[in-house]
């Protein structure tokens, strides 16, 4: 029988999950970092290969008995700050051309890495449970991330262009194209944050007051959500067809399946399910005229196509249809110590008037590597994203990078990128050379360096 493909043994898995940590703000890409940034990395691709394979209850079991959850919300939220308070300022540097901008694209990507790796095991309710005052945080990270989301899509801003491929970072001439990049992620971040505030509905039973009073009254998710359910941003019409966002990527809805819920619409009506009738909910939630105006908006969407396809859905309509002939009794004010998070406030107060000093700091000591530190970090990223492990995750055949189509070639020296044919090889090939140069150098230090530890001493 076929062993299934793995980044780490249960023993790996445990020392990256024990050597978790927190970092401050100023220490954002120095090599501490970019190692347990490396860490997540390979946490993330071994926590989705688990989930495909049902077998994930290892990682969950080492994230609550070394409490790690909060680390993991805490790293998120400061790397959100960095993007909003620092990065900003990079970009402004008129005298900041680095030699490659992957070092600050990986920075970007890392609040990705850290979001999915909490959509993957967030499904469990001891992770739930483990993230304790941190859920607060995470609630609160949740607001931040769909509110933009609703505002871009009412405005009709929601970016539908392709992520840069890492031979455009080593190309770019300025910080703006990785600026750009980073706008495209954000859509991406924002979906897995929808993700993982369904998961946390899932628990609203068991969570403490303190959440379910954020979620309900503090933030409104309730109305949020509708407003997501109206606008709904991953799904869009160009040139004629209707496209919808899946899997990381857009793609062409056949007719047939234009009123098909996908797996983001579900998302958000099981939140809106979990929040509306829950006892506890109805009990807290101020039912005043303009929530209720809100909610029986839904009612235009409940279809008999929609329920067919989600029949619990059949439950929330009676709810509407009762709430839109009742005046819900104003909810009752407990006298209760109420938590409120503090993972911003802090970081935000502890680095307030310092955002430039710590740009510079970053520019001159972390985001201008040496040739040669380059080259050990290519080294380093070639061991952690592992292709086969990548392609693995990827649930479509690979594209040719030039024309789109089917591809079964790899460029040999590389293996980084796919061709259909020869001829669309040749033609990338001056776009494709540096980045190529680069990782094939990166891949024969590695080979070189397990043959010198294969080699018998004397």
């Amino acid at each position: 029988m076929e062993e299934p493909l793995a980044v780490l043994l249960p023993g790996e898995a445990e020392l990256l999950v024990r050597d978790l940590k927190n970092f401050p703000l100023r220490a954002i890409g120095d090599d501490g970092w970019f190692r347990q940034h490396e860490y997540i990395e390979k946490l993330n691709m071994q926590a989705l290969l688990s989930a495909s394979a049902g077998h994930e209850q290892l990682l969950t079991e080492l994230l609550v008995n070394y409490a790690k959850i909060p680390t993991l919300v805490e790293e998120l939220i400061t790397v959100e700050i960095w993007k909003q308070k620092i990065f900003p300022v990079l970009c402004r540097l008129k005298d900041f051309k680095p030699k490659s901008t992957i070092p600050i694209y990986l920075v970007l990507h890392h609040e990705a890495s850290i979001i999915n790796l909490l959509e993957t095991v967030f499904f469990h309710k001891e992770i739930c449970e483990s993230a304790e005052d941190t859920i607060l945080d995470l609630i609160d990270y949740s607001h931040r991330k769909l509110t933009l989301l609703a505002a871009q899509s009412a405005c009709g801003k929601i970016l539908h262009e392709k992520k840069l491929q890492p031979e455009d970072l080593q190309n770019a001439s300025s910080m703006q194209e990785l600026k750009k990049q980073a706008e495209i992620m954000e859509f991406d971040i924002s979906l897995k944050a929808l993700s993982v505030l369904r998961f946390i509905t899932d628990q609203v039973e068991s969570l403490p007051v303190s959440a379910v009073t954020r979620m309900l009254n503090t933030h409104n998710f309730p109305c949020l959500l509708v407003q997501l359910v109206e606008h709904c941003p991953w799904s869009c019409y160009e040139e004629g067809k209707m496209k919808k966002y899946e899997n990381g990527a857009w793609y062409v809805v056949p007719h047939e399946d234009h009123i098909k819920i996908t797996k983001l619409d579900g998302q958000v009506w099981i939140a809106l399910y979990n929040l509306l009738l829950s006892t506890e909910c109805q009990r807290k939630y101020n039912f005043d005229n303009f929530n209720k105006s809100q909610l029986l908006k839904l009612r235009a969407f409940l279809t008999d196509v929609v329920i067919d396809q989600f029949p619990s859905l059949l439950e929330m309509q009676r709810f509407l249809s009762h709430l839109a002939v009742t005046d819900p009794v104003p909810p009752k004010k407990d006298l209760i110590l109420e938590q409120v998070p503090v993972i911003w406030d802090r970081v935000v107060r502890e680095n307030s008037g310092k955002w430039q000093a710590i740009a510079k700091h970053q520019v001159n000591n972390m985001f201008s590597p040496s040739e040669e530190e380059l080259r050990s970090q290519a080294c380093r990223w070639a061991q952690t994203y592992n292709l086969d492990v990548i392609e693995a995750l990827v649930p479509d055949k690979p594209k040719c990078v030039v024309c789109g189509s089917e591809a079964a070639k790899r460029c040999s020296r590389c293996q980084n990128e796919w061709y259909c044919r020869r001829e669309c090889q040749v033609q990338h090939w001056q776009k494709h050379k540096k980045a190529c140069n680069l990782m094939a150098d990166a891949l024969k230090k590695i080979e070189d360096d397990v043959k010198m530890q294969a080699k018998p001493t004397e």
